[in-house]
């Protein structure tokens, strides 16, 4: 029998044949080492906010603009630089708002044709013609590569693009060639897009913005708390699917489930009108909607309250059949004193704001009424049995993992547990312990098992592992000692609602503590290259706070794109851009509207931070593409010697 290398020459020699073939790929991905890095975009916390991601994915965190003041310098003035970034961003409405006061049309499309057509050029400059050329829309494809290409063999080049231009105004295609274009600009001034967790929840858009990802060029995603809450309900895990419709309807926002992913939500409604129908629900308000609607807000209350106390049943369910998850203590409804309203927490009585609980029988408080059981039944088959949902969540699994190292830097959403004094904290899943890297690919296995395992143990445990992701206080993911969503609706005392931060927020300014962290997932701390970029915190500028941890070392980068965060903050969060030229922190100000970045020509990233800058460009070789191309370029030279040395046959 062959070796493993014999039969691997052979199969590469099916792709490269011949000694011409191999040795011009070699020169090909030698030529690529030497391009600059392309440019990394850093997002995270999204929430379900679609026009506002939307936005920052279009201007690439001012990565457009600053394209187009790399080409014009200061030969045009800030406000046509800013007309032609809105252009770039929303060409189509652009037009057509230009349209109801420009006078000349024909000289407003060469105008901008020629502008567009020179931050293309600048956009397309650090990639090969090859890349350049699979990223070209269809319907243009040719004409804008000979637009943005120098042709050394025509004389005449101006007058050459000049009858280009002139033509596909004169036809009638300048307005779709301008759209086309404005998309290429958009697709070439980012190489690489990484989402840093929790594009789901409190906005209204999830699903939006999952169409969107699903058609980007080039992602990857690590999921957060939030996301990995919906990858259970779609699993099928009762206690994820009762917080995410719990979710949505705090919000306001059960047209996610209803009009977004298709999922039935009258049983719950007609069940909470039977139950609810006279209870005020006063403890279940809406938060951040501004539904003018009565009788639909009061309907959302009470579907609100019954999902809730559902949820508390099956997380008590939950609780007592997992018992290793460690989560006795949140076992709440079995505390209550259900004659005297009161709940005892940590030895102390406190009195309850809602004591109208119908549905709870005292003596087995977790279990589902015969009415609860059914609703469940029929949206755990509507959660399972949605297309729409079930390839959002498979397209997280193909896309995404808890964690990632990319070109020397860590990506996560939350936190490495740790204990009190900085070391990383052990945890037992399932009889066997598990703590920093280990922690986080045994959790990410089990996330995988919900979906796909064969054996049924498997496959319970895996879903239940998401649900434990959620809210554990040794999931990575949450990173708090509790989850005191019952506090919040009943108790009135601040104290109950408090959530203690794992210690790893302790030490986020400590360099010995990170530097353990960089060193367990492979990182070295004493390069200049390294750095961790943690989502799922927001940054309270308007308290003092940076985004800039341990002397660069750390960054923070919860996007703020939750309106709900934005009081909070004073600011719309933070994105990062890595680009050959170092690590730019851009801050953000809260998005108004789409409408009003066409009408104003407004932007909303509003300033940005050096962390690092280096001497000279990075080059792809430098990265971790750099690294896979390398080693191709090894593998072809060994085909090239081999069909040098006789071993090998050309296949001409």
């Amino acid at each position: 029998m062959r070796n493993l290398e014999e039969r691997y020459l052979d199969r590469l020699s099916d792709l490269y044949p011949t000694i011409a073939a191999a040795s011009t790929e070699i020169i090909n991905l030698q030529a690529i080492l030497n391009l600059p890095k392309g440019t990394e975009h850093f997002i995270t916390d999204v929430h379900g906010e679609y026009e506002a991601f939307s936005h920052v994915l279009k201007n690439g965190s001012g990565s457009v603009r600053r394209k187009i003041n790399d080409v014009f310098g200061n030969t045009l003035s800030s406000r046509d630089k800013q007309s032609l970034a809105t252009l770039i961003y929303y060409p189509k409405d652009k037009i057509a708002q230009v349209k109801k006061t420009e006078s000349n049309m024909e000289d407003w499309y060469k105008i901008n044709l020629y502008r567009l057509i020179e931050v293309s050029k600048r956009a397309a400059s650090k990639y090969t013609r090859s890349k350049v050329r699979k990223a070209l829309p269809k319907d243009f494809a040719y004409v804008i590569e000979e637009l943005i290409t120098e042709r050394s063999e025509i004389n005449d080049k101006e007058s050459y693009y000049n009858e280009i231009i002139m033509t596909i105004i004169r036809i009638g295609r300048a307005e779709e060639f301008i759209i086309a274009i404005s998309s290429l600009i958009q697709r070439l001034v980012v190489d690489h897009l990484h989402i840093v967790g929790d594009i789901y929840d409190r906005g209204p858009g999830p699903h939006i913005i999952m169409d969107k990802l699903m058609s980007y060029h080039s992602l990857d995603i690590q999921w957060g708390n939030h996301d990995v809450v919906w990858m259970g309900a779609a699993a099928g895990q009762l206690a994820c699917i009762a917080n995410v419709i719990r979710i949505c309807a705090r919000y306001g926002n059960l047209d996610i489930l209803e009009d977004g992913y298709g999922i039935n939500l009258l049983p719950l409604a007609t069940f909470a009108l039977q139950v609810y129908g006279d209870d005020p629900c006063d403890c279940f308000k809406l938060k951040g909607s501004d539904n003018p609607n009565r009788a639909e807000m009061e309907l959302n209350m009470r579907m609100h309250k019954a999902i809730s106390i559902i949820q508390f049943k099956i997380e008590g369910q939950t609780i007592r059949r997992q018992p290793g998850f460690g989560l006795e203590e949140r076992a709440l409804l079995h505390r209550i004193d259900y004659e005297k309203g009161t709940i005892t927490l940590d030895g102390k009585e406190y009195k309850l704001l809602d004591t109208n609980f119908p549905t709870i029988d005292p003596k087995n408080p977790y279990q589902l009424s015969a009415d609860e059981e059914d609703v469940m039944e029929r949206l755990e088959r509507a959660f399972t049995g949605c297309e729409k949902l079930q390839e959002h969540m498979h397209f997280l699994l193909s896309k995404g993992s808890l964690y990632k190292v990319y070109n020397n830097n860590l990506l996560y959403h939350g936190c490495v547990p740790l204990n009190e004094d900085g070391t990383l904290k052990e945890v037992t899943l399932f009889s066997k312990k598990f703590k920093g890297k280990s922690l986080y690919d045994a959790l990410e296995r089990y996330v995988r098992k919900g979906f796909f395992a064969v054996n049924r143990e498997d496959c319970e445990n895996g879903k239940d592992i998401m649900w434990y992701i959620w809210l554990n206080p040794n999931s990575p993911l949450f990173g708090k000692d509790k989850m005191a969503t019952f506090e919040r609706y009943f108790l009135a005392e601040k104290e109950t609602h408090t959530e203690v931060k794992n210690p790893y927020y302790q030490y986020i300014e400590n360099e010995k503590v990170i530097a353990s962290i960089m060193k367990e997932f492979g990182l070295d701390f004493e390069s200049d290259d390294t750095h961790i970029i943690n989502g799922h915190v927001p940054v309270k500028r308007k308290n003092g706070e940076s985004p800039v941890k341990c002397n660069g070392k750390v960054m923070v980068i919860d996007g703020g794109f939750s309106k709900a965060y934005q009081r909070e903050t004073g600011i719309a969060g933070y994105t990062l851009i890595y680009n050959s030229y170092g690590l730019l922190l851009v801050a953000h100000e809260p998005f108004e509207s789409t409408e009003s970045a066409i009408e104003k020509e407004s932007d909303i990233h509003s300033e940005s931070m050096v962390i690092r800058r280096v001497v000279q460009r990075s080059l792809v070789e430098n990265t971790d593409v750099g690294k896979e191309l390398k080693e191709q370029i090894a593998d072809l030279e060994v085909l090239l010697a081999a069909y040098r040395s006789g071993e090998l046959k050309e296949k001409l």
